[in-house]
């Protein structure tokens, strides 16, 4: 029975090695959208809090001439990473899957037309990190204060979405403490059936997957299915 399942586990873990080195060399902030839920997720989970809360906000002007409307959007942005820089919970980013970093070299970038005929905007998104004693209500009046103490110039305004996201940073890392779970479970799940049966351990290759388990906190997983057969078996 264990020799089944070592080999089994083994295999699985010399071809998960040829493709994890590779995404762990990159460590990105994702965001965990409150849409993803834990349908299909396997019973071996690990809840995390969450590295940032995070919002979009358009920062938008309507000033009529371009040029001057365009100088007053990069200025309130230039405000907004200057007080970012004064904080030791607020940051910046651009993004909506993996967030990347807001700088003034991207002003032009994301400067763009809005809708509205003699207006302009760029989308940013605010992230405030998140302590283990953290509340929603208290990540989210930090948002709301930065937005309220960043100097607006000319015309320029910072408009609020009212959607709060969570992120996660390298969900890669925690790879090893998923697999040490999933291999003492199925142990003790093959304990359970007795020395005639094996337990097999397929889908370890996939990346870490993530589902929101509570305001600020996720839960972790490799989405793996167990199987459970008489040794000798095919």
């Amino acid at each position: 029975m264990t020799s089944r399942f070592s080999a089994r586990v083994a295999l699985t873990v010399l071809f998960l090695l040829a493709g994890v080195g590779e995404a762990a060399a990159q460590v990105e902030e994702v965001v965990v959208t409150a849409e993803r839920r834990d349908e299909g997720a396997p019973s071996i989970i690990l809840v995390k809090r969450a590295d940032h809360l995070i919002t979009q906000v358009k920062v938008t002007c309507d000033t009529r001439e371009l040029s001057q409307r365009r100088e007053e959007l990069k200025a309130t942005l230039r405000n907004m990473i200057a007080e970012a820089k004064r904080s030791d919970t607020i940051s910046l980013g651009l993004g909506q899957s993996v967030l990347g970093e807001l700088s003034e070299n991207n002003f032009d970038d994301i400067i763009e037309p809005d809708a509205r005929a003699d207006t302009s905007q760029a989308n940013v998104v605010i992230k405030t990190t998140i302590s283990a004693k953290d509340t929603f209500n208290a990540a989210t009046a930090r948002i709301k204060e930065f937005v309220a103490r960043t100097a607006k110039i000319g015309r320029a305004e910072i408009l609020l979405e009212r959607r709060y996201d969570l992120t996660i940073i390298g969900p890669e890392q925690y790879r090893d403490e998923l697999i040490t779970r999933i291999v003492a479970q199925s142990k003790h799940t093959a304990d359970l059936f007795g020395s005639g049966y094996g337990v097999s351990v397929d889908g370890l290759e996939h990346t870490v997957s993530w589902y929101q388990k509570g305001p600020l906190d996720l839960a972790l997983y490799i989405p793996y299915s167990q199987h459970v057969a008489p040794l000798g078996a095919h």
